[in-house]
């Protein structure tokens, strides 16, 4: 049976501090932000989902944004090492709670850098946004951790957003969904549909046709219901501020041996 775990992390008191580099700086409620990370958690786990708390790292201000610290292919955890030098401390917390889980742990060797909202998965198919926080050297460590296991890697340029799945991420059939404004090159995906709104195009499967993604995209929740999936709307404003969406408040694994 497949595994449905998903490692969290809470924000840590210098949340506000966080980076932005694609958008300008707003204010951000902490209070208000803790509150949408427990609702978002809470979806996760009505949906069947069992949710993992990550040791806090309260010195790191993006350290909510699990996702970035790790990629999962099967039962392999590839420690990431982020373009940003600010953040690769967050990493330390999170290799220690996918070896109690026991996946086999690998890691992203300087001069590599990679960033794990860099990486969608489809299938064995894994496209890797080579952009701001993810090189070239990250890009063919992470070819030479997953090919052998099995997996397909296509490096994808980009350029007008933080990561990869800030643009783009995909239906339960396989249809990567997107917000052109923001993609640099739509055509490198085979199924591709666009979406009316950036927020749109990020989306957590959940299982069962459901849906994990933003209430600040309306218009796309409405698209995807009438192609018969199932929106399960969360309002994470406060992340989204920050460049933040509903993938990389977690790290979704999937395929963990029994």
């Amino acid at each position: 049976m497949p595994s449905k775990k998903a490692l969290v992390r809470r924000p840590g008191p210098r949340l506000a501090e966080g980076l932005v580099t694609h958008i300008d700086r707003e204010k951000i409620d902490v209070d208000v932000a803790v509150e949408q990370w427990e609702g978002y958690a809470r979806a996760l786990r009505a949906h069947g989902w069992e949710t993992i708390e990550v040791d806090p790292a309260d010195d790191c201000p993006d350290a909510v944004f699990v996702e970035d610290t790790v990629v999962m292919y099967r039962n392999v955890a590839l420690i990431a090492r982020s373009g940003a030098e600010s953040r690769r401390p967050e990493t330390a917390g999170v290799e220690e709670a996918v070896a109690r889980l026991g996946c086999s742990v690998n890691w992203i060797w300087e001069p590599g850098t990679l960033d794990g909202g860099d990486v969608l998965k489809i299938g064995d198919t894994i496209y890797v946004g080579r952009g701001g926080r993810t090189n070239a050297a990250g890009v063919q460590q992470l070819r030479a951790a997953f090919e052998p296991l099995g997996a397909r890697v296509v490096a994808v340029p980009v350029s007008k957003v933080l990561h990869l799945k800030s643009a783009v991420t995909a239906l339960p059939d396989g249809t990567v969904v997107g917000h052109i404004p923001k993609m640099d090159v739509p055509s490198l995906f085979p199924r591709f549909l666009p979406v009316p709104e950036e927020s749109g195009a990020h989306v957590v499967l959940l299982g069962r046709g459901k849906l994990l993604m933003s209430a600040s995209a309306p218009k796309t929740a409405e698209l995807y219901a009438d192609l018969g999936h199932e929106p399960v709307v969360v309002d994470i404003d406060q992340f989204e501020k920050l460049e933040g969406c509903v993938t990389c408040l977690s790290v979704r694994l999937r395929e963990l041996y029994a």
